[in-house]
């Protein structure tokens, strides 16, 4: 055994349990502890190893190595912790929002549709008007599943391609739902890592199904660029704002729980930052700041 120094504790023993040995026989064995948190400890175990010289020495090459081995190891834990939470509140929002949205919606059809079969007596216009109107519905719902669906698909894309990605999306959410949307790279060679890339997809998504839903707006921009050795993604929109107002960093969001959850998850997962600017009818901003990979929180 050796102490935080690599010297050897003299007189120091270290017990194994009979099932330990009978199940892991070996003629040599190097033990590091391995601790990632205060409440997420393990021991490292290294069977019959094929390095020599002194048992200090490759003790203490060990402890190095698990050093530097572990904060990588117990970021991705944390992001995949992070990625299974984001999907069951994504789960959730989807169920709250058919029930909500679709199945309310379908059940006023069904009344409206009964009530204007059974009515004795309907002047033409009026009934005109009515179907006029249970159709803008059913057109109104069908949008609504489609976007649903649309999230629910896994987005599947090169990310060495992200900025095409992106041109093609907004492309076809201008042609869907009528809104001006425009999409602007400021930098001529964007190269963000794989990982990183499906999550800017996944919140440009996540952001334009929050402008057609909540915000009125006519014109939403996209804008994504290099800025201070990371990238930046702004997203700006000309509807009514969020309930609240002012200039929000994510750390105040989560303290208020307010803001859009999903996006805030996955800024959050990506070792990001992010502020939100909304006024009463001026709209909202996202501003997305997008560190590169070695600086994020990421492995």
């Amino acid at each position: 055994m050796i102490d935080n120094g690599g010297a050897r504790i003299l007189g120091a023993e270290c017990y194994l349990p009979t099932e330990f040995l009978a199940q892991h026989p070996f003629g040599r064995l190097l033990m590091s502890t391995v601790s990632a948190a205060p409440q997420l400890s393990a021991r490292l175990f290294v069977f019959v190893p094929k390095i020599w010289g002194r048992s200090e020495k490759q003790l203490s090459f060990l402890r190095k190595l698990v050093n530097q081995a572990t904060p990588a190891i117990y970021n991705v834990y944390l992001l995949r912790r992070l990625r299974s939470r984001a999907t069951a509140v994504e789960r959730a929002r989807v169920a709250r929002e058919l029930h909500d949205s679709v199945v309310q919606s379908l059940h006023a059809i069904g009344f409206r549709l009964y009530a204007l079969r059974t009515q004795a007596k309907i002047d033409a216009g009026e009934r005109d008007q009515e179907l006029l109107d249970i159709q803008q519905l059913v057109q109104k719902e069908a949008l609504n599943i489609r976007t649903l669906i649309q999230q629910l698909k896994p987005i599947d894309f090169d990310p060495r391609h992200l900025v095409e990605f992106l041109a093609a999306m907004i492309e076809r959410y201008r042609s869907d739902t009528g809104i001006v949307a425009k999409f602007v790279c400021d930098a001529s060679d964007i190269m963000v890592p794989p990982g990183i890339s499906r999550e800017v997809a996944h919140i440009v998504q996540e952001a334009l199904v929050n402008v057609l839903k909540h915000s009125m707006a006519r014109n939403v921009l996209v804008r994504l660029g290099a800025q201070d050795g990371g990238w930046i993604l702004t997203i700006d929109d000309d509807g009514r704002g969020f309930e609240f107002y002012g200039r929000f960093s994510l750390s105040e969001l989560e303290d208020s729980r307010r803001g859009p959850l999903m996006i805030k998850e996955r800024v959050r997962a990506i070792g990001g930052e992010l502020s939100l600017d909304t006024r009463p009818g001026r709209g909202a901003r996202l501003e997305i700041k997008i560190p590169r990979q070695e600086q994020a929180t990421i492995a």
